[in-house]
C-alpha cells in the first residue's frame, strides 16, 4: 500500500511539498454534477456544395442529439486563414465562442494528400491553447472521423488524435474511417446502411459516454502539479512586486 511520507523533500528533494498532491478516489466524492445536456461541437473540413465530411458530420449530429445532446455544426464558409485576420473577426468569434461553449468536440475531415484538410486545419489553429484565464479544449472529449474518395486510410484521424492531444483533449479510442466515401450516401445525403455507418453510429456513443463520465470531473483531471506551481510563482512575483 503506497502512502505519503512525512518528509517528501527528503525522497522528492524537487518537489514543492505543499503543491505536491496525492490523488486518491475520494477526490471524486465532492465533485457537483451538471444536469444540462451535453452540449457537443461538430467540425468537418470541406466547402464543397456536396462534402461527404459535412455529410458525415451532420450523421454524427443526428446519433448525439437522438441521444440527448444539444449540438452545434459550425460552418466554415467564410472563416479566414489563421493570422490573415484579426482575432475579432466574426466567424472566428463565433468559433471560440463554440469551443467554450462545448464540452466535447466531433472533428471530421476529408484525406487529401494523405493528410486532413488545410480547412479542417485553420479550424483547428483558431481555437487558442489560452483565451485570457480559459483553455477552450482543455478536459473536453474529442471523436475524430474522415472521409477518403480512395481506399480506407487513417491518415487524417491520425493527424486529428495528434493535435487533440496537443490542444489537451481527452480522445477516445474509437474513430471512423468512410472509404470511397461517394458510395456510401444517398442522393438526399443520407448514410447507406453499413458497416461503416453502424462504426459512426458506435463512435458517437463512445464519445457521448465519455463526455458524461468525463464533464463534470476534467476540471480535476487536469489539474496539474506544474501549473499550480507557475500560479504559486506569478502570485509570489506579484506581491514582492507589489511591496516595492
Amino acid at each position: 500500500m503506497s502512502h505519503r511520507p512525512n518528509d517528501l523533500q527528503s525522497i522528492l528533494p524537487n518537489i514543492a511539498d505543499d503543491l505536491f498532491k496525492a490523488p486518491t478516489a475520494k477526490d471524486f466524492a465532492n465533485i457537483g454534477a451538471v444536469t444540462h445536456a451535453p452540449r457537443f461541437l461538430l467540425l468537418y473540413g470541406s466547402l464543397r456544395d456536396r462534402s461527404y465530411s459535412r455529410l458525415l458530420t451532420m450523421e454524427a449530429a443526428r446519433l448525439l442529439e437522438a441521444m440527448g445532446g444539444e449540438v452545434k455544426i459550425f460552418d466554415p464558409h467564410s472563416l479566414p486563414m489563421p493570422d490573415a485576420e484579426p482575432e475579432t473577426h466574426p466567424k472566428v468569434v463565433e468559433l471560440r465562442a463554440l469551443a467554450q461553449w462545448s464540452e466535447g468536440m466531433v472533428w471530421c475531415s476529408p484525406e487529401r494528400h494523405g493528410a486532413m484538410s488545410g480547412i479542417m486545419k485553420a479550424q483547428i489553429d483558431w481555437i487558442p491553447l489560452t483565451q485570457g484565464a480559459v483553455r477552450p479544449t482543455q478536459g473536453k472529449t474529442l471523436a475524430v472521423m474522415q472521409v477518403s474518395g480512395g481506399s480506407q486510410s487513417f491518415n487524417a484521424v491520425n493527424q486529428m488524435r495528434i493535435l487533440g492531444r496537443w490542444m489537451r483533449m481527452i480522445t477516445i479510442p474509437n474513430q471512423s474511417s468512410v472509404a470511397k466515401a461517394y458510395r456510401e450516401f444517398e442522393e438526399d445525403g443520407r448514410m447507406k446502411p453499413s458497416s461503416y455507418y453502424e462504426r459512426v453510429v458506435d463512435v458517437m456513443e463512445e464519445l457521448f459516454k465519455s463526455t458524461l463520465l468525463t464533464r463534470d470531473v476534467a476540471p480535476f483531471l487536469v489539474d496539474r502539479y506544474s501549473e499550480r506551481r507557475e500560479t504559486r510563482d506569478l502570485l509570489a512575483k506579484r506581491t514582492n512586486l507589489n511591496a516595492i
